[in-house]
């Protein structure tokens, strides 16, 4: 029941079809074999031989109610179209197999671990992908936009291409750009023994430098001791680490380690990320061979909680329209910080509407997970794959809200996309963007 069993049409990805088109049986069984005896162990045994097939996990997957029900976008059914198939064969599977089993764990699956959570086993069907994703990268059939994502990273350090000199002059345009609101702000850089670092994801300083400039003024009024790397070390996202290009990853959150030591800063604050926040406090540190990263990781969701209950920030007048609160998987789901996400919408807006199901239990917004970056090819696939997320933002604005807050940019794009294809009609803000508008400045 793949993507041409189901009657749909064929994408053309000059990353898949050149990569496929370049493979054997032969070298396909041998990176299959290899990964899955060098680089599994215990995990994926555990969870292969305890999985009964039963289908429990199916009503957790935004992509099966999202499409009928059809049983191939259950996880089980994924995991069945992929990786179970790689065993059962031995890795004595086609070309045209490994393209098919791509599209599945690339765009049918955004490692939200919605699933884990519904199977009564706890099977972890996130990592059976990862592994899909894992041996795909090896055999270079990796969708073509997220690897060029990957690239980006792996020749400038950050996923947006992003040179030497555009990154400090982003940040003095920023801190020029608020001094105009507050003239004796600094956007500090290369200040050795900060309290903090903070650090940011590649579109920020592409696509968003205003949320530099309200981090800037929110830390300014908060009197925060903190530093910005002027080189590279600055991004935190990962695409590498969707892409199953872990040595890549590796090298990335190394770096990122490694600006924060050479700054001698106590811990490192992120900006509203979700996959980043993952990849730096639960991935990158374990292929590093850390069970828990060198320095403090906080979100920007419980820095801002501690900021507003120390009273370090103070909320002049409440923001006026009525908010409700999407969960970001690997921050609520992931990290459990959904109750100080809620702390924050409710001390900052005057109405707060609760999306139902919430927390843990919130649906994926459909773009993380490396989906989004995926690209235009795939758009009208993600899209249709979270029809269930529509029908959940389209009852919470029945009941009264107007804003939508998304504390994350991947789930802040691809909700964006989904407010805007069904019609919906909320708005869509970061949280920094309404702290920064309901907080008390200096005259």
């Amino acid at each position: 029941m793949g993507e041409a069993a189901k009657g749909e049409t064929k994408i053309t990805d000059q990353g898949l079809d050149g990569g496929v088109g370049r493979l054997d049986e032969s070298r396909i069984r041998e990176v299959i074999n290899t990964v899955l005896k060098n680089e599994t162990g215990a995990r994926l045994k555990t969870y292969v031989e305890t999985c009964i097939h039963c289908g429990l996990c199916s009503e957790a997957c935004h992509y099966y109610l999202s499409n009928d029900k059809d049983p191939a976008f259950s996880p089980v059914g994924k995991v069945k179209r992929t990786l179970w198939e790689m065993l059962k064969r031995k890795g004595k599977v086609t070309p045209a197999f490994i393209r098919e089993a791509a599209v599945v764990a690339h765009t049918e699956c955004n490692l939200c671990k919605r699933c884990a959570q519904y199977c009564p086993f706890g099977i972890d069907i996130a990592y059976l992908m990862s592994v899909v994703r894992r041996i795909v990268h090896r055999l270079g059939c990796t969708p073509l936009y997220i690897q060029d994502t990957a690239n980006s990273h792996s020749v400038h350090m950050n996923q947006m291409w992003v040179k030497g000199d555009e990154w400090p002059d982003t940040l003095q345009w920023q801190e020029e750009e608020a001094q105009a609101e507050i003239p004796a702000l600094r956007i500090p850089l290369e200040k050795e023994g900060a309290d903090i670092m903070y650090s940011v994801i590649a579109p920020e300083p592409k696509f968003q430098a205003q949320l530099i400039y309200q981090a800037a003024v929110i830390m300014d009024v908060a009197g925060v001791n903190w530093t910005m790397p002027a080189s590279m070390g600055w991004d935190n996202s990962d695409m590498a680490m969707f892409t199953g290009d872990n040595e890549l990853m590796g090298r990335l959150k190394r770096t990122h380690f490694e600006t924060a030591a050479r700054l001698k800063v106590k811990k490192i604050i992120m900006g509203e990320c979700g996959h980043a926040f993952r990849s730096v406090y639960d991935t990158g540190n374990r292929w590093l061979g850390w069970r828990v990263p060198p320095f403090q990781i906080v979100h920007a969701i419980e820095f801002y909680y501690d900021l507003i209950k120390s009273g370090r920030i103070k909320i002049k007048t409440k923001y006026p329209h009525a908010v409700t609160l999407h969960d970001p998987c690997n921050v609520s789901r992931g990290a459990g910080l959904h109750d100080k996400a809620r702390f924050v919408a409710k001390a900052v807006a005057a109405e707060f509407v609760e999306m139902e199901p919430n927390r843990e239990h919130n649906y994926c917004c459909a773009a993380g997970g490396g989906a989004i970056n995926c690209g235009p090819p795939y758009k009208m696939k993600r899209l249709q794959g979270n029809k269930v997320k529509a029908e959940q933002l389209f009852a919470a604005k029945t009941r009264g809200a107007g804003v939508l807050i998304a504390p994350c940019h991947n789930c802040h794009s691809g909700l964006h996309d989904i407010l805007h294809h069904y019609g919906i009609g909320l708005d869509i803000k970061f949280l920094g963007d309404i702290i920064y508008e309901v907080m008390e400045k200096p005259a």
